[in-house]
């Protein structure tokens, strides 16, 4: 991969790993569209430069979870079935699902469906529950929902919110909780890659990460703060409509 190439994938994933458009599905069809051939490198690269992501999480909710011990607590607790599932089935997400264009289209097209849909039930029917108030077993619960998103296209941040709102959050409670629990779910899923894989790239490789995981820091913290404003005043249907539309393009051109 070149600057540019590295640059616009890093960007990509900043922007899109805490909406409700799965970001590795938005990964895979930006590969496509660069014509970038998924290499062992370039799977690793989708997953750790999402290290820089998590990072913008650090720095802009890691007081609260410093002061807010029951706040940290059900975030460990939505992260425990989310790591078990996604260790047990490493070999099968990164060897088949990852790249796959196929699942990545249909995931986003059914997913956007599901967002249009849930949206109208949610208008008649919100929750109001903060984080803290969340019971411990509707926290396992939500591990389990998240865990979906191991599917290409799926998205993390969108199973996370809107299993929360379906636990009974508030819209705003469950969109931060989706930025919290990335904290140790994309911090796992980086560490585990890249100690079976690291030893196995040259220093040149090295330094794209790196710029990668700095590049998608700064685009993610741009990202976060536009969607705690946008909530405020907006459901998520339009990401729906946006999901549908590019599902549907890949399909046409691509598929």
């Amino acid at each position: 991969m070149d600057f540019w190439e590295v640059l616009i994938l890093a960007i990509v994933e900043g922007i899109t790993e805490f909406l409700p458009v799965s970001s590795t599905g938005h990964l895979i069809l930006t590969s496509k569209l660069l014509n970038i051939y998924q290499t062992e490198f370039v799977k690793t690269f989708e997953i750790s430069i999402q290290f820089g992501a998590i990072l913008s999480i650090v720095f802009l909710y890691g007081n609260r979870l410093l002061k807010e011990k029951e706040v940290l607590k059900r975030v460990a607790w939505v992260f425990i079935p989310t790591a078990f599932l996604g260790f047990l089935f490493y070999a099968i997400i990164k060897n088949f699902l990852l790249g796959n264009l196929l699942i990545t289209v249909w995931s986003l097209l059914i997913g956007g469906i599901l967002i249009i849909i849930l949206e109208r039930y949610f208008k008649k029917k919100e929750g109001k529950l903060k984080i803290k108030n969340l019971t411990l077993k509707r926290s396992l619960v939500l591990g389990v929902i998240q865990a979906i998103s191991v599917i290409p296209g799926v998205s993390r941040s969108g199973a996370t919110i809107f299993g929360g709102m379906f636990l009974g959050l508030s819209r705003k409670e469950a969109t931060e909780l989706s930025f919290m629990v990335a904290l140790p779910v994309m911090a796992a899923a980086t560490i585990y890659d890249l100690s079976k894989n690291l030893q196995s790239f040259s220093s040149s490789e090295m330094n794209i990460l790196l710029f990668g995981m700095i590049a998608s820091f700064i685009a993610a913290v741009i990202a976060v703060k536009w969607l705690v404003s946008y909530i405020k005043t907006h459901d998520f249907t339009y990401f729906g409509i946006y999901r549908i539309i590019l599902s549907i393009f890949f399909f046409l051109f691509w598929v």
